[in-house]
């Protein structure tokens, strides 16, 4: 998704099909005749994203494939039901599961590649800074090297990037890639980056005890 606009056009197909299935929903608190949906975390402005996430809050215990078919049969057109899982109630939401986020990058970075300048070697150095620059010509290093899970070439056209949430807090992937490149990035907003450029998120990732990534 590209846009505030879009996500809430999903919200309301995705609220619009939870009220259509039948399941014993939690009602908002803004509206008794709606359903408690927690929806996020969006992706960002100038990402698109492969799965959207939503919590949905229900008053009865129901089986995962349960809720999975009742979803399914209520489904709008356009709208593909992927995954339906159980969260801990201790953990609520898909944001405090998540510990990473992956990103597939897509652009031409044939020429810093064939010059030796792959990714996963800038990344692999530690000590990952991104230079900001203000409108008034200040500027000041952020250092992004705890953000930096993995990162790697999938071809001249293709990167992945991996970046770990701190604390709730995460990294734009566009400030690691304009790292990477060396370019700075505007303070106030802006892209330094080529239009053409396109950010993809594949998806947040929750860690366990062996320290090891899986899919939400």
């Amino acid at each position: 998704m590209e846009n505030q606009a879009e996500n809430r056009n999903v919200f309301n197909a995705v609220r619009k099909m939870v009220l259509d299935s039948g399941l014993p929903y939690e009602p908002a608190k803004v509206n008794k005749n709606w359903p408690r949906l927690a929806y996020g975390p969006a992706p960002a402005q100038e990402q698109r994203a492969e799965r959207e996430y939503l919590d949905i809050y229900l008053r009865e215990h129901c089986s995962e494939e349960g809720v999975r078919q009742a979803l399914q049969q209520a489904a709008p057109k356009g709208l593909e039901l992927l995954q339906v899982d159980r969260v801990p109630y201790p953990l609520p939401s898909v944001q405090n599961l998540a510990a990473a986020v992956r990103y597939r990058v897509k652009g031409d970075f044939s020429p810093y590649i064939s010059a030796g300048r792959k990714i996963e070697d800038w990344a692999g150095k530690g000590d990952l800074f991104v230079v900001l620059r203000a409108e008034n010509g200040t500027v000041c290093q952020q250092d992004i090297t705890p953000f930096v899970w993995e990162a790697k070439t999938l071809s001249p056209e293709e990167i992945e990037l991996t970046l770990a949430g701190i604390d709730g807090k995460w990294t734009p992937p566009q400030w690691v890639v304009a790292a990477w490149l060396g370019e700075e990035v505007p303070f106030q907003g802006g892209s330094c980056l080529p239009e053409d450029m396109m950010f993809i998120r594949q998806g947040f990732y929750w860690k366990d005890s062996q320290g090891e990534l899986h899919l939400i």
